[in-house]
């Protein structure tokens, strides 16, 4: 009997860790661009069962997941998902920014090296070449010597290629064409998959659609009502339902700022999967799929708006159907999903300053009236090359031939910033540069989002509920407050228990966390750790 109980103990054990280090036939990285993590909680009795619903209640939740440096947008929140780094790190400082070099702005993904494949518009010319790190799925492909498949999909090109990395494929939706198309970067020509997709013409359709709420309108009792003075004018019309789209026929740019966005980059999610196989060979392949259309709706019309809580009701549908492709054509315990988002989204301060809460627009001329205190102090000069991002740019040739000191020079603008209306905190670079990289509040942000060879010579941060804006509707992101650093974080799938944590994550622990599960190396700059709620027993 004791033989018969100890070879069941150990057929047991044996299962145990087979389940423990079987690896997912599937990886898929959901991000929702400018998605809050209240909003699990404020539409949950609005979802249906079978999509974030399913995922919070089958998977595990962590409801306490930030953004752990600024500034908080797009590209930066899609490198640091992928790299388990942050923007001090993996350089990918902001969607724009100033390239001291060229004396320009540059954008993240251009490059002029690089031609468009899928169409004739020079939306294409890109690759991820200012990403000085790998990410998860390159470590993939190394890992499997690029026997693992990597595809990348988003409206934004941007949430197509921090995702794939350096070593996948991207694809992504030309706003002149209403097609879906890449970079002679990853290829020369199209993949089958695509261009049948292409063909289909699926922009067209939704192009002669009418937006209308899914539901009653009156049932919509957790947003505003649908005319509201802080939402964007579509046009010379209010911002109110019904959107008919025929009458934007050709205009495929205005596809991407409706729900029907979040639909066509669903289905093409879906033809991807089809299209190359995905989980079906020897090795762990990886879909990354980011949802930009809650990105434009959201800026327009506002956080408390209907068309954004439409909005979010339609992509409960598109990530039910997601799951249901996958069980089908994937099979159930054979993939793994996380969904988080890239960043969120401050309230319309307009809103809050109705409402007697405290908040502001900056609207301060700070290049001039910096370049002003400085040749006040220093004499007449072109002292300033740049202002962006909170952040100015010394003319460091300037000062070197005047022989102004420039840590002095720092102090003095980061001091002269603080009296300015509306600044929280404001730092000299040299600061920043000494900093602790894992220092607390806004300096340590700061820290994390500072490269020492892209980011400026003064950094500041606007006091919480203002931004820097002209214009009294529709909102923003790009803050190191909690309304643009809290996001989601959803896993579910193969050897993922159910439960919820409350405990602080940033999302630079997804990368690593999903290294270990892989059995594979860790992105090469990552400073995340691995999520032991998820891993340990």
């Amino acid at each position: 009997m004791k033989k018969l109980l100890l070879l069941v103990l150990i057929l047991n054990l044996g299962a145990v860790a087979e389940g423990q280090t079987q690896k997912p036939k599937l990886v898929v990285g959901v991000i929702v661009d400018q998605m809050r993590q209240e909003y699990l909680s404020r539409f949950e009795s609005r979802f249906g069962t079978d999509g974030f619903n399913k995922l919070t209640r089958d998977g595990y939740a962590f409801k306490n997941a930030h953004f752990n440096y600024v500034p908080t947008y797009t590209a930066p929140g899609h490198a640091s998902v992928y790299t388990g780094s942050t923007p001090g790190i993996h350089g990918i400082i902001g969607n724009n920014w100033y390239n001291k070099e060229l004396k320009d702005m540059v954008y993240c993904t251009d490059d002029k090296t690089q031609r468009t494949v899928g169409s004739s518009s020079a939306r294409g010319e890109m690759s991820p070449h200012y990403l000085l790190s790998t990410t998860i799925t390159d470590e993939l492909r190394l890992f499997t010597k690029k026997q693992s498949k990597v595809v990348g999909v988003s409206i934004k090109d941007r949430g197509a290629i921090f995702p794939a990395g350096h070593l996948g494929e991207a694809y992504w939706y030309d706003k002149e064409t209403g097609d879906f198309i890449t970079s002679t970067y990853y290829k020369e020509k199209l993949p089958a998959w695509v261009e049948k997709f292409n063909n289909k013409k699926r922009a067209d359709h939704y192009l002669s659609l009418v937006w209308e709420p899914l539901y009653d309108i009156k049932t919509y009792t957790a947003s505003d009502p649908d005319k509201s003075k802080y939402e964007m004018p579509i046009g010379d019309r209010d911002a109110v339902f019904p959107y008919d789209l025929s009458k934007n026929k050709g205009n495929y740019e205005s596809l991407a700022a409706t729900p029907f966005g979040n639909d066509i980059l669903a289905e093409l999610a879906l033809a991807a999967i089809e299209g190359e196989k995905l989980g079906k060979g020897e090795y762990t392949d990886f879909l990354s799929v980011s949802f930009s259309s809650t990105d434009y709706i959201g800026h327009d019309f506002g956080p408390y708006s209907i068309e954004l809580e439409d909005t979010y009701l339609r992509l409960d549908k598109n990530i039910a159907q997601l799951i249901a492709t996958l069980d089908q054509k994937v099979g159930k315990g054979n993939y793994v999903i996380f969904l988080t988002a890239d960043h969120a989204v401050a309230e319309v301060p307009q809103y809050l300053i109705d409402n007697k809460v405290p908040a502001g627009y900056f609207t301060e001329d700070v290049e001039q009236k910096v370049e002003e205190i400085l040749s006040s102090k220093y004499g007449e000069g072109d002292w300033v090359e740049n202002f962006s991002n909170l952040q100015v740019f010394f003319n460091r040739a300037l000062m070197l031939e005047k022989k102004v000191p420039l840590h002095e020079a720092q102090e003095f603008v980061a001091h002269y910033l603080m009296q300015l209306d509306g600044v929280a905190e404001s730092y000299p670079a040299y600061a920043i540069n000494w900093m602790d990289y894992g220092a607390e509040g806004i300096k340590g942000l700061l820290a994390r989002g500072y490269h020492q060879k892209r980011s400026g010579d003064v950094l500041f941060s606007l006091q919480p509920g203002w931004f820097r804006s002209w214009d009294k509707t529709g909102t923003t992101h790009h803050s190191a407050f909690t309304y643009d650093t809290h996001v989601p974080m959803l896993w579910y799938g193969t050897g993922i228990k159910k439960g919820e944590s409350y405990r602080y994550h940033p999302v630079t622990d997804i990368a690593p966390t999903l290294s270990m599960m892989l059995g594979i190396k860790l992105p090469s700059a990552a400073t995340g750790q691995p999520i032991l709620e998820l891993l340990e027993e």
